[in-house]
């Protein structure tokens, strides 16, 4: 019979050793010694999870500032339109979720990529001749983050670049250096609008670029794009052979005579993933309904795309199924007022916040065209006593109790932005308060020069 012999050696602190022997039809082998596995707790965070970073929770985070307690909190950092209560959603909308969840025929599991009759409704919706789309085209999502998530993942590797606004929403950077994907930034132009800068865009352009990031209407710019210049940013990466990924979120939240452009509209060649959702058009943030739609005319992204997209869309097995029951109706009946009435709020508000800024000393507001926010130059060489854009927002709640975003949030030190999605009442007050702040702080010009003549 056969045998085997395992002898433990070790003693005091030593790691003990396993000396074994194994006995075959009387003959002894030896197999050597072998370390033995003690065991012991020793879990620790993934790389990607440490790799993961909010900036904007990181500077939030760390302002450790108490408001002024004489005068009520002002918040116009959040972009979140519900917050205050005074932009409610369409009652269409809200009917059409509670008709879904009274039918009792939306409580399963749907396709991770959504209902085939959803995608229909999405492409419907979106659908027009310079830009067709048809269900297929759709992959509907949990909220548009997931969905530049997901369009990121199937574009890029890690070692790959994309290109990414400045000022641009924070998320892009967050989830890109969590998978391990370099970000390049390309300035915007607060002169001319914050329009693109097209030959810094250019010239970041390499072997290892997988995408180009544009999003328009713009968080934080508040700005919308014209025809001429999306042309010339899918101009850039036709010649570069880059595709785009069009963060449209805010589409068709434009102000007066502008007009919003859908990016794919004007290419004929250039492949886009566009993404969007009911967040901020219909007031819904919290729903978490996105999509992206994908359009691709020349098949350059072909099945590869396609089917990458369906498989990174099976890890979440897909968005609330409620609010996908709900979708075409809320496509097809939400009335035109609704959208009207919510722009011309927020059309109004802005033009007050910018006559405002504009009157105060030191502060440079960007007239905005679209979405929800806008921008705010500091001139910081007007306000010595504080370093930067951070410290500037910090003072500022503390002896106001107005809490605007610096701009380091946005990687563009030195401005703030403007959350213009409050009450008209509170838009008013915190300039004013804003206005009391800049006259307390400001400086003028030093040592018998103007510090404004070369502005």
């Amino acid at each position: 019979m056969d045998s085997y012999l395992i002898q433990v050696n070790g003693h005091g602190d030593h790691t003990p050793m396993l000396d074994v022997h194994l006995k075959t039809n009387g003959n002894s082998i030896s197999v050597g010694k072998v370390k033995s596995r003690k065991p012991r707790w020793a879990v620790r965070a993934s790389e990607m999870s440490k790799k993961t970073f909010n900036p904007v929770r990181a500077i939030v985070d760390t302002m450790k500032v108490e408001p002024n307690p004489k005068k009520a909190m002002i918040s116009l950092s959040l972009g979140d339109p519900t917050v205050f209560g005074n932009l409610p959603t369409n009652d269409e909308v809200t009917q059409a979720v509670k008709k879904v969840l009274d039918s009792g025929r939306y409580n399963g599991y749907a396709p991770s990529v959504g209902y085939q009759s959803c995608r229909e409704a999405v492409a419907s919706y979106y659908s027009c001749p310079e830009a067709p789309l048809k269900a297929q085209d759709v992959i509907l999502t949990s909220g548009c983050s997931q969905a530049i998530e997901l369009a990121l993942a199937v574009l890029a590797n890690p070692g790959q670049n994309i290109l990414v606004p400045r000022p641009g929403f924070s998320l892009y950077k967050t989830l890109a250096l969590s998978m391990g994907i370099e970000v390049k930034l390309y300035n915007l132009l607060p002169e001319k609008a914050w329009e693109i800068d097209l030959e810094h865009l250019e010239s970041l352009v390499d072997e290892k670029t997988a995408c180009v990031i544009v999003n328009n209407p713009s968080n934080p710019c508040g700005s919308v794009f014209s025809k001429s210049h999306l042309q010339k940013i899918v101009a850039v990466a036709s010649r570069q052979c880059i595709p785009i990924l069009a963060d449209e979120i805010y589409g068709d939240m434009v102000f007066g005579d502008c007009k919003y452009e859908p990016i794919a509209t004007l290419s004929t060649n250039v492949p886009i993933l566009s993404c969007g959702g009911l967040a901020k058009r219909w007031l819904v943030p919290g729903w978490r309904m996105g999509w992206i739609l994908i359009h691709d005319r020349r098949d350059i992204f072909g099945n590869e795309i396609r089917d990458g997209l369906l498989r990174l869309s099976q890890r979440i097995l897909g968005p609330c199924t409620l609010v996908q029951g709900a979708l075409e109706h809320i496509l097809q009946q939400t009335p035109s007022e609704f959208y009207h009435n919510t722009l011309s709020f927020l059309k109004s508000n802005a033009d007050l916040c910018y006559a405002a800024l504009s009157a105060i000393p030191g502060l440079r507001p960007v007239q905005p065209s679209g979405a929800m926010y806008l921008m705010v130059e500091i001139e910081m060489e007007h306000f010595p006593e504080f370093e930067n854009d951070v410290e500037f927002t910090e003072r500022l709640i503390s002896e106001q109790s107005v809490f605007c975003l610096p701009a380091t949030c946005f990687e563009y030190p030195n401005f703030f932005r403007v959350v213009i999605t409050v009450p008209e009442e509170m838009i008013l007050e915190a300039c004013s308060r804003i206005q009391e702040f800049c006259e307390m702080h400001y400086q003028g010009a030093e040592g018998g020069q103007d510090m404004e003549c070369d502005k």
